[in-house]
């Protein structure tokens, strides 16, 4: 992971913290983990940097190894604090993942804080949310590819089975929406693609499996 990704990415988790206070062990979990990767790389940069011959190269070690002591400074910072956001309601659940394979961040918003049971129509309480994730998403990855990707859990469609077809249906009509108000705040309309997935890709529990994720494709 490059360290401009990698600061960026921190830039976008802090914008999307979970928000509920009986998270907040999992948060520092979480970031002392971070702690130790970052401390990790910071080694190998140092052992890089005693073996390095070319000042060109080991001027830009040294630029590295200076940008993952502030990070790992910074990390530290945050596991003495509690976890941001931690009365602020709608952001509870909200999660974000790095894949440095594929170099795509996935924000996890689960179903309950975007919709009502059974509904495609977005909460009041979901739009400051989304908008804290949109402001991220144009201060540091203005043109990159979005997709917007809806999930239900196994169970069928029956309170509302005269508005949805099946799960799958249900899906892509939330994706669908929120997608729509990422373009309304904003997000270039050819930027932002759905995905629907229903029942398809499970999580741990039902409640975990009702989501929508927003994926940014950074490469």
């Amino acid at each position: 992971m490059s360290i401009v990704r990698t600061g960026v990415m921190l830039g976008l988790l802090s914008l999307v913290t979970v928000g509920c206070q009986n998270k907040m062990a999992e948060e520092n979990r979480r970031l002392w983990q971070q702690n130790r990767d970052l401390q990790n790389e910071l080694n190998g940069s140092r052992a890089q940097l005693r073996q390095a011959p070319d000042p060109n190269q080991l001027a830009g070690l040294q630029d590295e190894i200076a940008m993952r002591d502030k990070q790992i400074a910074e990390l530290q910072d945050q596991l003495r604090q509690p976890a941001a956001g931690a009365s602020e309601p709608g952001l509870e659940g909200i999660t974000t993942t790095y894949d440095s394979g594929t170099g795509n961040i996935t924000v996890n918003l689960p179903g309950d804080v975007l919709f009502d049971s059974g509904k495609s129509t977005l909460k009041d309480s979901a739009k400051s949310t989304l908008n804290k994730i949109v402001s991220a998403i144009r201060k540091d990855y203005e043109g990159k590819k979005i997709f917007v990707d809806g999930h239900t859990d196994t169970d069928p469609i029956s309170k509302t089975k005269n508005q949805w077809e099946d799960n799958l249906d249900l899906s892509a009509a939330r994706a669908r929406t929120v997608a729509t108000y990422l373009v309304s705040q904003g997000i270039g309309t050819k930027l932002v693609g759905t995905r629907a997935f229903g029942e398809t890709s499970p999580k741990g529990s039902k409640n975990a499996s009702r989501r929508v994720e927003i994926v940014v494709a950074t490469k």
